[in-house]
């Protein structure tokens, strides 16, 4: 199976970066071991280190167990809850 390399521009890998950080920092806060994160999140430690590195190919499951992990689960639903551009469009339907 050939599998399509993903590709992200600078600025948005920066991003996963910087969640990446942000997961780190979390788990350093609480004063938990990656493996300790790692084995509670039922993933690799592979896969957290990944994460916390910005990797694109991590998946959702991965994010969500490691924030249920932190306690910070709840964060996961202000992904895309500010919709402002959404809104503005469906505004400027609605003006028509």
């Amino acid at each position: 199976m050939n599998k399509k390399r993903k590709i992200l521009f600078p600025r948005h890998q920066r991003i996963l970066e910087q969640l990446g950080e942000n997961i780190k920092l979390a788990r350093k806060r609480r004063k938990l071991t990656a493996l300790q994160v790692a084995e509670r999140a039922n993933i690799s430690r592979v896969s957290l280190y990944r994460l916390e590195q910005g990797y694109s190919s991590i998946s959702i499951a991965t994010l969500f167990n490691t924030l249920r992990v932190l306690g910070l689960q709840d964060d996961f639903l202000k992904l895309s809850a500010d919709d402002e551009l959404g809104r503005k469009l469906q505004d400027l339907d609605l003006l028509k």
